[in-house]
């Protein structure tokens, strides 16, 4: 939750304050005349040309596409972010509106409204808010198609120390991150960016050049490095909170570790890749199917795993790291499908299939 810390405003608004005094314009002023205010022809003036710094820039144009759709959320804990989805429903944070049922909204206007909270999935950290009236100029926003672009130019909206519609900018700076769920478990294929993000952001969409949602933002306040959800994790979980209230997430039920050369050397694989599985949980896919790691050996001065099967593949997907695994689960399995995992055990290659179940 986002509670609103008065001394970190003052020192916000101060530092926003000394930067205006100390600076100047982004755009230095060029010798052109068709830069300055008005231009004569003869005896006559013409209308004055804009200057570039005051005609505005993509990101004046992202804002004002997008701004009306973003709204402020007040619950009675704290405040956050959330935007607008279709003519009913609002996306913003799990972790912004907790266990609560009832919201306030405030839309750009000023004009407030009392929303529902319909749906909650901590694992994925999103939340749903049904809302009877909204203005019609908030329409609903778009995600975009795919994934986004290390190096893709953003712009995040969103009300940071309750200052309504503030915008930052910045790029895509990763992809497929793997970040902390309030459950425990981790959110696979989140996006990393460099553009500010501040407590009372949380909930908020980072958007495209082109007006489309890229992520929602979860986390922030680290210099330079703050982390969204991303579109396409988005776009499956929101259907199923609006229809049902939740959203099941794959589970197989291990714990493992990624090999790197000490664990590969200990089971004397050659190439340092995939995931050792150093636990299985009674109940689950993997129990019965997958072989934990019994012993762990001393190599490089450390306690590694060994003897467990090694997770190389899903459904023909290689897995190297363990974000390629939660991505996969997340994006292209649901509770109930089969799937073919591909494990190297005594050195040997083995294909063994899992029938997924709902995470806990």
């Amino acid at each position: 939750m986002e509670k609103f810390n008065r001394r970190r405003l003052l020192q916000a608004i101060g530092t926003v304050v000394a930067g205006g005094v100390a600076g100047c314009n982004a755009r230095p002023s060029q010798s052109n005349s068709s830069d300055s205010e008005t231009t004569r022809v003869g005896s006559a003036s013409t209308t004055p040309v804009p200057n570039p710094s005051e005609a505005g820039s993509v990101y004046t144009d992202v804002y004002n596409s997008t701004a009306d759709s973003v709204v402020f959320i007040r619950a009675s804990q704290g405040q956050g972010t959330g935007f607008v989805y279709d003519s009913n429903h609002v996306i913003t944070n799990a972790h912004v509106v907790r266990q609560e049922r009832a919201v306030s909204l405030r839309f750009k206007a000023g004009e407030w409204t009392d929303g529902t909270v319909i749906g909650i999935d901590p694992h994925s950290d999103l939340a749903v808010i049904q809302v009877q009236k909204i203005p019609s100029e908030a329409t609903g926003l778009s995600f975009i198609d795919g994934s986004a672009t290390i190096g893709q130019e953003v712009v995040v909206i969103g009300n940071p120390f309750n200052l309504n519609g503030t915008v930052t900018t910045g790029i895509i700076s990763g992809i497929d991150r793997s970040i902390p769920a309030p459950t425990g478990f981790r959110i696979p294929d989140a996006i990393q960016t460099d553009a500010a993000v501040n407590p009372g952001n949380s909930g908020g969409p980072i958007m495209s050049l082109s007006g489309n949602v890229v992520g929602v933002i979860n986390s922030g306040g680290a210099e330079n490095i703050a982390f969204g959800i991303s579109a396409a994790l988005t776009s499956r979980v929101v259907p199923a909170l609006i229809q049902s209230g939740d959203y099941n997430h794959s589970y197989i039920g291990v714990e493992f570790e990624p090999v790197d050369p000490a664990i590969a050397d200990a089971n004397d694989i050659e190439d340092p890749r995939g995931l050792i599985i150093v636990e299985t949980r009674s109940d689950t896919p993997a129990s019965g199917t997958l072989q934990s790691s019994a012993t762990e050996l001393f190599v490089e001065g450390r306690e590694v795993p060994a003897g467990g099967d090694i997770i190389i593949a899903v459904d023909g997907h290689p897995v190297n790291t363990a974000e390629d695994l939660g991505s996969y689960l997340a994006l292209q399995t649901s509770p109930g499908d089969t799937i073919q995992v591909t494990v190297i055990r005594d050195r040997k290659r083995r294909q063994l299939s899992l029938q997924l179940i709902s995470r806990p």
